[in-house]
């Protein structure tokens, strides 16, 4: 991983997908984003909501967390799961993609990712800073995922920041 700290990503954006499933990520997301490498990873995160990703920053993660398996499989520690590891690799397989912002942070959804988002051309999306990554949500979704963290918040806040 990249030894300049990352910026922190904070904001809540409205905007809509065109005809081609465009939207433009806000410039104060997107040029932080982007500041180490023109490419970025798509991720499936859950139901509704996809993330976007420092290409640098996702691969050392990527990388680490793969070697970490693969050693645990070289030692034998993964006996009798390979129906897990199976799994782990189908989803790595289609869980990410990479993609480049356009001029003026213009993002293309793929195909595969925009079933996934659920939001049709003309739907609103919203882009949110999560601090280590972008997120493109659902507006129905982000709503619910709203109303149960966010009683929880002060104490998160509390917890990660003393």
């Amino acid at each position: 991983m990249s030894s300049t700290p990352q910026p922190f990503l904070l904001g809540e954006f409205q905007r809509t997908l065109d005809d081609r499933y465009r939207l433009v990520i806000p410039s104060e997301l997107g040029d932080a984003l982007c500041a180490e490498s023109l490419e970025c990873i798509l991720a499936k995160e859950r139901p509704g909501c996809l993330s976007l990703w420092s290409a640098p920053v996702w691969q050392a993660k990527l990388e680490e967390g793969v070697a970490l398996v693969q050693q645990k499989i070289r030692a034998g520690k993964l006996e009798g799961r390979i129906g897990q590891v199976q799994m782990l690799g189908r989803l790595l397989s289609t869980r990410h993609k990479t993609v480049q912002l356009a001029g003026r942070g213009r993002l293309l959804i793929p195909e595969g990712f925009r079933e996934f988002l659920g939001v049709e051309p003309g739907g609103e999306v919203l882009v949110i800073g999560a601090a280590v990554c972008v997120e493109i949500w659902k507006p129905a979704v982000w709503i619910a995922y709203l109303q149960r963290r966010m009683p929880r918040f002060r104490k998160l806040f509390d917890r990660l920041s003393q």
